[in-house]
């Protein structure tokens, strides 16, 4: 008796070491994953004076909201560009998710006859590109896309590798459940919003959070085709203007309202991250639960 009261002691001890071991370390792991953040958002609120003779600290050493001030110098334009972007990201997210999530239904349905051929010139896609010349034509000369925000939007509603996604998650829904509907009278788009898409709720929110990200994060685009004559432009791309404007004047001799030896270029970059990035850390919480769950599901299934 004494011997299995030993043992069983021996295996808590072990079972509370693991434990707390295992702790530990995500709480490591965690305040790595924190700690650039924290960087950034400590060097953005620092003087340049300071960055300069002391370099980047976790906690500004001595503390300027100078970087801010010039950043939020204008604030209807800055204000104008959050507009602009949430609406593409909103806009965006919801039809782009909508197409991605009854494509990959599509193409993993059995009774559907051209399955293999469709999927084979979406997936062709990723290995061969036509470049960005042919891009530009076609968005510019043949679709008359140009100073126009459906430039930005259009070419990320569909993506490749989130349909291949969203097809590993269908996949696992039994093929039973359509043609039971299919028996009941339900039509396939009654079928793909009524049962479909409830079932795949992880899969629309981890596919959903990858396409806004891509809206929020996208300046490329927004570079090609929208010219600096117009007022509102996304706001990766007007923040991307702010800081090369401000390496403009700090390197140049021209005058201007601050000197170009004061510019604080180096906290303004890391004031335009924290702009840019706030808004998703509010929002990734929200969709935390199922984006792990998504990735896992589709982990396994694929």
């Amino acid at each position: 008796m004494e011997q299995v009261i030993a043992r069983q002691r021996g295996s808590d001890i072990s079972s509370v070491s693991i434990r707390v071991f295992g702790y530990l370390f995500i709480s490591l792991f965690a305040l790595c994953c924190v700690a650039p953040f924290l960087l950034v958002l400590g060097t953005s609120l620092t003087s340049e004076k300071s960055i300069t003779i002391h370099g980047y600290n976790l906690w500004p050493r001595e503390f300027s909201t100078f970087a801010y001030k010039i950043v939020f110098e204008n604030p209807q334009l800055i204000v104008g560009s959050y507009v602009v972007t949430m609406g593409i990201t909103i806009v965006g997210t919801a039809v782009g998710l909508f197409i991605v999530a009854m494509t990959g239904y599509s193409l993993q349905r059995p009774d559907f006859p051209y399955r293999n051929r469709i999927s084979f010139f979406i997936y062709f896609t990723t290995l061969f590109q036509g470049g960005v010349v042919p891009f530009y034509l076609i968005m510019t000369q043949w679709m008359h896309l140009k100073d126009n925000y459906l430039a930005v939007l259009l070419p990320g509603l569909m993506s490749p590798f989130l349909i291949i996604m969203m097809k590993s998650f269908v996949r696992s829904i039994p093929h039973a459940i359509t043609e039971s509907a299919k028996m009941d009278g339900a039509g396939d788009f009654m079928i793909f919003v009524r049962l479909i898409l409830p079932m795949t709720t992880p899969a629309l929110a981890t596919i959903g959070l990858f396409i806004a990200l891509g809206y929020w994060n996208e300046w490329y685009n927004s570079m090609l085709f929208l010219s600096p004559d117009m007022k509102y432009r996304p706001l990766q791309l007007f923040l991307y203007n702010v800081v090369t404007s401000a390496d403009f004047i700090k390197n140049s001799s021209v005058s201007s309202n601050v000197l170009p030896r004061d510019m604080p270029l180096e906290s303004m970059k890391m004031a335009t991250a924290v702009v840019a990035t706030g808004p998703v850390i509010l929002f990734y919480p929200m969709v935390q639960k199922f984006f792990i769950k998504g990735i896992t599901v589709g982990a396994v299934k694929g």
